[in-house]
This record gives structure tokens, C-alpha cells and sequence, in this order.
């Protein structure tokens, strides 16, 4: 929801005030258009992966913010468009994907964008198949062709990179992909009264190019807004690690792993965020500043950045989750830990490995996750008092071996080697 100090100022000031705004068509006219009424925007998610990651929660967080202000919001998958590939900023071709697997992907898409939108009352979820599947192609290129030059599809930033760059180029398949986005604009707004489209700034090109189709082809003023980008202050992606993609789907990053990834963020991040991707009042954004120039190794407005955004994709279940192992590995508190908290661990909490269901030694367990070298290694750490299990005093035993019957939850052993460095096997459920 609006912070309430921002609500006398008007929605699109209030936007702005957020920094949610990156570039924005007759900003004056599109102020007094969502401030007369109820409205109704859009926003398009391809399916291009069987996931949604950080990248989609600015455009999220904003249609949430619309709908919060009483507009309609439409999540629009593209069921045409993502067996197309939106060639903006790419360097190269997209590999084209079956139709089988884009519905696997856009089936996937919706159930996690029901969590952030509600289709049961205002929202709506569609799908751009509806009304391109069954389009004539003569009748699309004298109908909606018509109303684009080349001249100016050229000239656009997104395309221009791609033929200027030497040995890529571009397929009249991806090329065309702005004419299917522009087209998307023009049937919703026909169809639902659609007024505005929203996107990253990378789209403002081919949302543009909507904005004037639907005032060629039905004579009516509709607008755009684009978002910034969600990027580092380091010039590195956002959203990526060295283990890859963050994404919202906790069965490929964890809620662990998602909290730690906020939680970690550079100072020179985490301003920019609290504000574009939270609901923390401006008063205390303030505060949180403060503190970071104060007292930075506190990590305060990491961890408030952390707990708000970890709630917002994985609920308060998730968050707690998070929270639980975070304070197992660094405060060496292991007694809350639950048998789904050392999942998250398995799948990208720890290093891990799967062991035989009889178990294995200690030292083994140690070069298997990768904290010892070798035999000698491990012997040589554990020896020296620097490991220990599952939260128990150091062990001196390198034989010591893990079974089953001392497990944590009958599966899991947590190891430590030192006061930072953890790993994690898991027996074999079966012999």
C-alpha cells in the first residue's frame, strides 16, 4: 500500500516519490488520468523460463501498487509473444522454444503471479494466444502493419544495438516481435478499456510503438511508463550469483538463499530498493540510512530490506524459515532448526552431498562437501578440534562415523569447520 504521507500529493507524484518512475509519456496528462478514476493497465510477462526471478518483482510490486490506488491491473502472459523472443538488449538470437513447453512455462508463470495479484476479484490473468492464434497474416500486416515504418522500427535502441554489432543481426522473427507487443496494447485496449502499459525501461521503445497504434487505429489517448531497471551498483547483473539466477520459485532458490541474497546486498544497493520494492514509510527509510552511515556493520536496512521482500515472495512461512537458518549458521544455534530447513540447505543453503544410507565417516563427509581437501586434510582438521557436528563440541574422532540413528531429523548431518564454514550430507533414503 501507499505510504499515507505520499497520498495527498497524487498517484503519480507518489510513484515518482518512490523512484518506481523511469520514463513516462505526457507525464502531466497521464497524472490527471490516474488520479480521475478507476483505470485499468497492463503489464507482460513472457514465459521464457518455468519461473518468474528478481528481475519481474519491480513490474509486480507495481501493479500491486496500482491496484492498491483502485485501478484494474492485467498480468499479461505471453503465450505468443515468449514463442516469439523479445530481442531488446539481447546480444544474439533466442533459441526458439516448442509450444509445448512455453504452456508448460506460462501454466507455471500464473500460479506464482496468483500470489501477488488477485484474480478473483480485480485483477485479471491473460494470455496474448487468445488473440493471435487464430490472426490471418494478410489481414495483420494491411490491418496493423500498415501503421508501422520500417524507418522507425530501425531506429529503435533495442534493434539498432543488435544490427550494428558485428557478425549478430536480427530475424524478421524477433523483429517482428514489436508489432505482436504493439498489437497486444491495441485488443486490450478495445477489449478491457486499457489505458496503460508498464514495463522495464528496456521496453519503452515497443511500448511507444502501442501507445501509437491504438491512437492511429482507434483514435484514443493511452500511455506509457517504464520502471528502472533493476541493476547493481557495481555494474554486475542483478539478480545473479555465482550460483546463477535468483528466482521466485522456492524450489530453485530457497527462501534462505533468497533472504541471504537481500541481506548481502552493498550498501550503495539497498536505498534504491527499500524504497522501489517496499512499503517502509519514507520516515523510516530516513532512519535506515542513517544507521547505515552510523553503524553499517549493523546491517540494519539490509535486514529490513531482507525480511520485507523475503514476506512479500515467500510469506511470513518463508521468512521465518530464513530466519531460522540464519540464525543456525551464524550464531551456531542449531536447537530450531526444522527437517525442511535442512532441505533449503540441501538445495543451496550449504555444499552437500547425498551419502550411502549406512553413512560414511567423518572424514569422508568432509571431502565429499568439499570442506576438506583431502584424507589427510580432514584428519588434520578434525585433530586439531577445528570441526564439529550438528552443533555438538569439536570432534577429534576422523572415524567417527555418521549414521542414520544420529542424524538430525534420521537424515541430516550439519557440519562445521571452523566458525563460518558449513556443509551438509544427507543419507540415502533407501539402501
Amino acid at each position: 500500500m501507499a505510504d499515507r504521507s505520499e497520498l495527498h500529493i497524487g498517484q503519480f507524484a507518489s510513484l515518482q516519490a518512490r523512484g518506481l518512475i523511469a520514463q513516462a509519456s505526457q507525464p502531466e496528462a497521464l497524472s490527471a488520468w490516474l488520479d480521475s478514476g478507476a483505470r485499468t493497465v497492463y503489464c507482460g510477462f513472457d514465459p521464457t523460463a518455468g519461473s518468474l526471478h528478481i528481475g519481474h518483482l519491480l513490474p509486480i510490486v507495481m501493479l500491486r501498487r496500482l491496484s492498491h490506488f483502485g485501478h484494474r491491473p492485467i498480468a499479461l502472459l505471453g503465450g505468443a509473444t515468449g514463442l516469439i523472443g523479445d530481442p531488446s538488449f539481447k546480444s544474439e538470437e533466442r533459441s526458439l522454444n516448442s509450444l509445448e513447453l512455453v504452456q508448460a512455462w506460462k501454466t507455471a508463470l500464473a500460479e506464482q503471479l496468483s500470489a501477488y495479484l488477485d484474480f478473483d476479484a480485480r485483477a485479471l490473468l491473460l494470455d496474448n494466444l487468445s488473440w493471435t492464434q487464430s490472426l490471418d497474416v494478410i489481414a495483420f500486416l494491411r490491418d496493423v502493419g500498415k501503421h508501422f515504418s520500417v524507418n522507425q522500427m530501425l531506429a529503435k535502441e533495442s534493434v539498432r544495438t543488435r544490427i550494428e554489432r558485428e557478425g549478430a543481426g536480427i530475424s524478421f522473427t524477433e523483429f517482428s516481435y514489436m508489432l505482436l507487443q504493439s498489437y497486444d496494447y491495441l485488443e486490450l485496449a478495445r477489449r478491457y478499456d486499457c489505458g496503460l502499459q508498464i514495463g522495464g525501461s528496456d521496453q519503452w521503445g515497443n511500448i511507444t510503438l502501442g501507445v501509437e497504434l491504438v491512437r492511429r487505429v482507434l483514435g484514443r489517448q493511452v500511455f506509457a511508463l517504464t520502471l528502472p531497471l533493476m541493476t547493481r551498483s557495481d555494474g554486475k547483473k542483478f539478480g545473479k550469483t555465482e550460483s546463477g539466477t535468483v528466482w521466485l520459485d522456492a524450489k530453485r532458490t530457497s527462501p534462505y538463499a533468497f533472504y541471504q541474497y537481500w541481506a548481502n546486498l552493498a550498501d550503495a544497493d539497498v536505498p534504491h530498493y527499500l524504497r522501489v520494492l517496499t512499503d517502509v514509510p519514507h520516515d523510516e527509510l530516513q532512519d535506515l540510512a542513517q544507521a547505515m552511515d552510523t553503524h553499517p556493520e549493523q546491517r540494519l536496512a539490509q535486514f529490513r530490506l531482507a525480511e520485507e521482500v523475503t514476506r512479500l515472495v515467500h510469506g511470513d512461512a518463508g521468512l521465518n524459515a530464513a530466519k531460522r537458518i540464519t540464525n543456525a549458521l551464524f550464531r551456531q544455534s542449531l536447537e530450531d532448526l526444522q527437517a525442511d530447513d535442512c532441505e533449503q540447505l540441501a538445495l543451496d543453503g550449504v555444499p552437500f552431498a547425498e551419502v550411502p544410507y549406512a553413512g560414511v565417516t567423518l572424514a569422508e563427509a568432509l571431502c565429499l562437501t568439499r570442506l576438506a581437501k583431502s584424507r589427510g586434510d580432514a584428519r588434520r582438521q578434525v585433530a586439531s578440534g577445528g570441526v564439529s557436528v550438528n552443533g555438538a563440541a569439536p570432534q577429534r574422532d576422523p572415524l567417527l562415523a555418521l549414521r542414520r540413528e544420529n542424524a538430525m531429523f534420521g537424515a541430516y548431518h550439519l557440519l562445521r569447520r571452523g566458525k563460518k564454514s558449513w556443509s551438509m550430507v544427507r543419507h540415502a533414503a533407501h539402501q
